[in-house]
């Protein structure tokens, strides 16, 4: 089986995170995608992002009619600071018959030169890659490596950083998250204040 894994913190989940994961596994030879939940870091200060489990639970209601999407809390049992090359390899021990794959935006690829054993995560595992809307071409000698697969995906200009400030400022913003996740958001009083 082979499994992309969409990493995010999802604070929270929105249709653009849908839009983007159902697009690639229906249009790669993905089988699933799993949309990773990263962990709060206990050495980073970030007030607005909400507690692990309830963006774990966000993510798994707004997936409940995606038979190809997936929710993962792997990284809640890795230690941290975790890497995406430790998350990968606890992955292929714990599923051996499983391919896994990465799925980043196109900004975060002018950065991968940058993470921990980037050339090991490269030569052993594909990297699909959706268009976001940028300053200037992605400039990397990574743009023609073998295992990088840029997927024409449809391009989303929301932001979970939008989404907390509308919130906040008491803005409508229903038609950007899936309903179940606005009925949790509105039930639990989340980024009101």
């Amino acid at each position: 089986m082979k499994v992309g894994l969409y990493f995010g913190t999802f604070n929270p989940i929105h249709v653009g995170h849908l839009v983007i994961a159902n697009h690639i596994v229906e249009y790669s030879d993905l089988d699933q995608v799993w949309l990773v939940v990263t962990p709060h870091s206990p050495f980073k200060k970030k007030s607005s992002l909400l507690d692990n489990n309830h963006r774990y639970q966000m993510v798994d209601r707004a997936l409940e009619s995606y038979d190809k999407l997936r929710v993962s809390d792997i990284e809640f049992k890795l230690p941290q600071p975790n890497y995406t090359i430790n998350t990968l390899t606890y992955l292929e021990e714990k599923y051996p018959d499983y391919n896994f794959s990465i799925i980043m935006g196109e900004d975060n690829l002018k950065s991968f030169h940058k993470w921990k054993n980037y050339n090991i995560i490269l030569e052993n595992h594909d990297i699909y890659v959706y268009p976001r809307i940028s300053k200037g071409k992605v400039e990397s000698e990574l743009v023609d490596h073998k295992n990088i697969h840029f997927i024409n995906s449809p391009i989303m200009e929301i932001s979970s950083t939008f989404i907390r400030k509308a919130i906040k400022e008491g803005k409508n913003i229903r038609p950007l998250l899936p309903e179940n996740v606005w009925q949790y958001l509105d039930e639990m009083n989340f980024y009101k204040k």
